[in-house]
C-alpha cells in the first residue's frame, strides 16, 4: 500500500472513532433527557447535537480532498500534517462546544484548523488538477 494512502486511513480511521465518540455523546444525552428527536429545548443536548452536525458537516469533504491529494501523488508527510491538524481541530471544537454555547478558544482553533485544512486541502487539489 501506498503510504500516502495509509496516511488518509489513518486519519479517516481516528475521525471515524471521533464521529462514534461524539455520536455516543449525543445518545448518552438523549438518554439523559429522554429527547428522541430534537433538542427537548435542553441547552447541553443541542450543543451535542450541533458538535455532532457540525463534524458531519466538514470532516467528510476533507477526507474526500485528502484522499484525491494521495492519489495524485501527494507524500504522506503533508497528509499527515493536514490529518492531524484536522483531527486536533476537531476535538479543540468538541470541547469548545461542550462547555460553552458562545464564543470559546477551542470552538475557534477547531474552526480555524477545520477551515484551514479545508482551505489547504482545496487548493492543493485544483493546483494539482490544472497543473
Amino acid at each position: 500500500m501506498r503510504p500516502a494512502i495509509a496516511a488518509v486511513m489513518v486519519w479517516a480511521g481516528l475521525l471515524g472513532l471521533l464521529y462514534l465518540a461524539l455520536a455516543a455523546w449525543v445518545v448518552r444525552h438523549r438518554y439523559r433527557t429522554k429527547t428522541g428527536i430534537g433538542d427537548g429545548g435542553d441547552p447541553a443536548l443541542a450543543r451535542a447535537v450541533r458538535v455532532h452536525a457540525n463534524f458531519a458537516e466538514y470532516v467528510p469533504i476533507t477526507l474526500v480532498l485528502l484522499l484525491l491529494l494521495a492519489l495524485a501523488g501527494w507524500g504522506s508527510l503533508h497528509l499527515h500534517i493536514l490529518g492531524g491538524v484536522l483531527f486536533v481541530g476537531r476535538v479543540a471544537h468538541a470541547i469548545g462546544l461542550a462547555g460553552s454555547e458562545g464564543p470559546s478558544p477551542g470552538r475557534a482553533v477547531g474552526i480555524l484548523a477545520t477551515w484551514g485544512v479545508l482551505g489547504v486541502a482545496s487548493a492543493l487539489v485544483l493546483l494539482t488538477a490544472l497543473g
